[in-house]
C-alpha cells in the first residue's frame, strides 16, 4: 500500500464502519474489495445484485454466505437502481461502484426525478499518490464532465476543496491548469481560470488558496515557475489540479498512473452521498483506499448536517 494513501486509512478505520451500499459486485475484483474493507471496519456493506452469482464469489473465496446482507436483483441495471433508492431512502450513506459499467450506475445516479442530485454540479476527483510528488495529488475533473462550463467549474472547484477538508487538508492549494500562465482571449480556459481565482478573492469560493491560469510545469514545478519569472503561492506545491476539461484531465491521471507508476483512487462527488467509483482495473488495494476516502468524506457530510 503506498505511503501517502496510509493516512486515508487510518483516519477511516478510526470512524464507525459507514453503511455502504454496493452495486452489482459480481467480479472477483470488486468482492475482494467489499470484503477487505468491510474486515479493517471502513464500510458495512450491503451487496444488491444476482444473488446466485454474489454467493458464488464469495464462497469461492472462502467468505461465509451470511457475512454481508444481500439483496437479489436479476442484472446490473436493476442493482444500480436499488442501489440509489436505498440511499434516498436514508438506509446508506455510501454508494459504491461493483463491476457494472460506470454509465449505467451515474444514469440512475443523474436521474431526474429518482437519482441522487443535489444543487452542486456532480463531478470526480482522482486522488493519486505520485511516487515524484510530495504529497496527494487531486485532479478533477476526469471522469464526469466533459466540456465543463465556467459554471460547472465552480462547483467542481468547490467540491474539491470540500473532499480535501475532509482528508484533512485545512487550506488546499488549487491550481487552476491551462496550456499557458497568461490570460488570453485565444485560449477560454484561460479566462474561466482568471474568472474562478477573481470569485476565489470576492469570497465566492473560499476554503482554499486558488491561482490559474497556471501551465503544467508552472503548477507541479516552483523551479519551472521561477525560471519563467512566475510568481504564484501554489507553485510547487499544490493539492488540487483543476483541469480545462474531460479528455486533458482523464489523459493526466492515465499518464502519471502508467508512466510514473501512481497509486489512484477515485470519488464522486456533489451527488446526496459520495460514490466510489472504481476502475475493473484498479487492484483491490486501491479500491479499498477510494473506501477509506468515500467513508471519511460521508463522515465529514453527516457531522456538517448536524452541525446545521
Amino acid at each position: 500500500m503506498s505511503s501517502k494513501f496510509d493516512a486515508f486509512l487510518q483516519g477511516s478505520t478510526q470512524l464507525a464502519p459507514v453503511q455502504t451500499v454496493v452495486a452489482h459486485p459480481c467480479s472477483d475484483t470488486s468482492i475482494q474489495a467489499v470484503i477487505e474493507a468491510a474486515r479493517t471496519g471502513i464500510i458495512a456493506p450491503t451487496l444488491i445484485g444476482p444473488a446466485a452469482k454474489i454467493c458464488s464469489l464469495l464462497e469461492a473465496l472462502g467468505q461465509p454466505l451470511d457475512s454481508f446482507p444481500i439483496i437479489d436483483e436479476p442484472h446490473s441495471h436493476a442493482a444500480a437502481a436499488r442501489a440509489v433508492a436505498l440511499v434516498r431512502e436514508g438506509k446508506a450513506q455510501l454508494l459504491m461502484k461493483g463491476s457494472l459499467h460506470t454509465d449505467e450506475l451515474m444514469q440512475e445516479v443523474t436521474a431526474k426525478d429518482l437519482g441522487l442530485r443535489t444543487e452542486r454540479r456532480i463531478s470526480h476527483v482522482f486522488i493519486l499518490d505520485v511516487p515524484t510528488y510530495h504529497k496527494p495529488l487531486y485532479i478533477t475533473d476526469a471522469a464526469i464532465n466533459i466540456f465543463p462550463t465556467l459554471a460547472d467549474k465552480v462547483d467542481i472547484v468547490k467540491n474539491a476543496i470540500e473532499l480535501a477538508h475532509a482528508l484533512g487538508v485545512a487550506q488546499p492549494k488549487v491550481a487552476i491548469l491551462s496550456a499557458v500562465e497568461t490570460v488570453t482571449p485565444k485560449i477560454p480556459s484561460t479566462i474561466e481560470a482568471a474568472a474562478l481565482c477573481k470569485m476565489a478573492e470576492r469570497g465566492q469560493i473560499t476554503g482554499a488558496i486558488i491561482d490559474g491560469p497556471l501551465a503544467f510545469d508552472n503548477a507541479i514545478s516552483a523551479e519551472a515557475a521561477r525560471a519563467k519569472g512566475f510568481h504564484s503561492p501554489v507553485a510547487g506545491d499544490p493539492d488540487i489540479l483543476v483541469v480545462p476539461d474531460l479528455e486533458a484531465g482523464n489523459m493526466l491521471a492515465k499518464q502519471l498512473t502508467f508512466l510514473l507508476k501512481a497509486e489512484c483512487a477515485g470519488i464522486v462527488l456533489g451527488a446526496r452521498v459520495p460514490i466510489v467509483l472504481t476502475s475493473r482495473a484498479d487492484s483491490v488495494p486501491n479500491q479499498v483506499v477510494s473506501c477509506a476516502i468515500g467513508a471519511m468524506l460521508a463522515c465529514a457530510q453527516q457531522r456538517k448536517m448536524v452541525l446545521k
